[in-house]
């Protein structure tokens, strides 16, 4: 008989943020290393952002979801706050503690964002002695608060400085708590380290957001149309799909001045070149600021860029990327930055341009299933920032916009097959073997 895992996860498909890919990706493959998941998510009338519905034909139907009900944003926003963990907390206390008295589960699997949720594992341990991992998408302290915030112009505010000054004080205890870590990156696991040393004694294991080939199987069965450009017009479309992070802006600014330098170097070579940043405001409402042409106006390349900041249905975004001439991959000045859109973008076999920090697992992943020229990979760090990386960054998107018409690339995936949802999911189910075992011994 398999075990069972209790995967908590608020944000869930048919949610459209990024949050909702992580347990979606790893659940369905968990029964074949031996463990049953059960998923406890939002119902999706209380999500905030847009419905994707497309993303439920990504969801197998024999997978086991429980949905509960959180409260309204229009309860909870005069209040000051509208996060959904905090909305949805009550209710994920009750379903769980519902599940955990009727039924016979062997781990708690917790992952974070929203943050908020990983306050349940300490209790839920407690009552009913099961197991509990705690799973890193992004940090619970990272640069919010720090270096940005929800101020003007992305600075530090009071609201981003107490969130921050309140994750500092309640991770501690929750990562004593825990039983094993599951982290996006190395890197992220070796800042937990550093701040809070006791989790060495604890399994851990690093998780990548992992890739599904059969999210484009999907795509080729329910086509998805593409409202924003036509990829047989003879012009050339370099698309990113994807959140503008705070961190990253300098990253955009670096590649907006390669266009620029690119078009006063060789006008035949950038000519007919369109820039497209799709999903800037990792927001699904009507209305959000733009990012990034602001910022390509000042650079004198504002008639080239075009930006629509709103969130794009996940089947659109895999038609965008399919289309594109080429795929920009733009990544943040932090280190253990790791962009789960690599995947799609490699998937789509469409040649790429990346521009990530060299300590970044991403630089390590396209290195190894991309080839030159149709990949085009440039690092910055340590004293070299993205914009002192100006020359490399032009040459690249040169030799990129040389290539003549819509080429394939040939991507190895053979060589990111220990990427894949199913090779996370396998790691997973080992790390859930483990602390069962350990719980089983004590």
């Amino acid at each position: 008989m398999p075990a069972r895992v209790l995967m908590v996860s608020p944000h869930f498909p048919p949610d459209s943020s990024a949050g909702a890919h992580r347990v979606r990706l790893l659940a369905p493959h968990l029964p074949a290393f031996g463990w049953e998941p059960t998923v406890v998510s939002i119902d999706p009338r209380d999500y905030e952002g847009r419905v994707d519905t497309g993303l439920e034909r990504l969801v197998p139907p024999e997978l086991r979801v429980i949905r509960c009900r959180a409260w309204s944003p229009s309860w909870t926003r005069p209040l000051g706050f509208g996060d959904l963990g905090l909305r949805g907390w009550t209710a994920l206390s009750r379903t769980c503690r519902h599940l955990l008295a009727r039924e016979p589960f062997d781990a708690l699997f917790i992952t974070i964002y929203p943050v908020y949720p990983a306050l349940l594992g300490p209790r839920l341990k407690r009552r009913f002695h099961v197991p509990f991992i705690l799973d890193y998408q992004d940090p619970w302290v990272g640069a919010w608060g720090l270096t940005v915030g929800g101020g003007a112009g992305g600075r530090v505010d009071l609201k981003s400085r107490a969130s921050r000054a309140l994750g500092a004080w309640l991770e501690p205890a929750v990562l004593r708590a825990a039983d094993a870590i599951t982290a996006v990156s190395q890197g992220t696991c070796d800042d937990l380290a550093r701040r809070v040393p006791e989790i060495a004694r604890i399994p851990q294991a690093v998780l990548p957001l992992g890739w599904e080939r059969g999210d484009f199987d999907v795509l080729r069965t329910h086509p998805e149309p593409n409202p924003f450009f036509d990829p047989a017009d003879g012009q050339r479309h370099l698309c990113y799909v994807g959140t503008l992070l705070p961190e990253g802006v300098e990253t955009v600014r670096a590649l907006l001045r390669a266009v620029r330098t690119l078009r006063e170097r060789d006008p035949l070579a950038a000519a007919g070149v369109h820039l497209w940043f799709i999903g800037t405001s990792n927001q699904s409402r009507p209305g959000e600021r733009l990012r990034v042409v602001p910022m390509a106006e000042a650079e004198g390349v504002g008639a080239q860029v075009h930006e629509i900041p709103g969130r794009i249905p996940y089947l659109q975004a895999l038609r965008v990327l399919s289309d594109a001439t080429g795929i920009l991959l733009l990544g943040s000045t932090e280190p253990h930055y790791t962009a789960s859109k690599i995947f799609p973008a490699l998937l789509a076999g469409r040649p790429i341009l990346a521009l990530f920090h060299r300590e970044s697992s991403v630089v390590d992943i396209l290195q190894r299933a991309g080839r030159a020229p149709l990949v085009q990979v440039v690092t910055y760090g340590g004293a070299e920032g993205p914009l002192d990386r100006q020359a490399a960054i032009v040459e690249a998107l040169a030799t990129l916009l040389q290539r003549p018409g819509r080429e394939v690339a040939a991507i190895d995936l053979s060589a990111i097959d220990g990427v894949s949802a199913r090779a996370g999911a396998r790691r997973l189910a080992a790390l859930l073997d483990e602390v069962r075992g350990a719980r089983r011994a004590a």
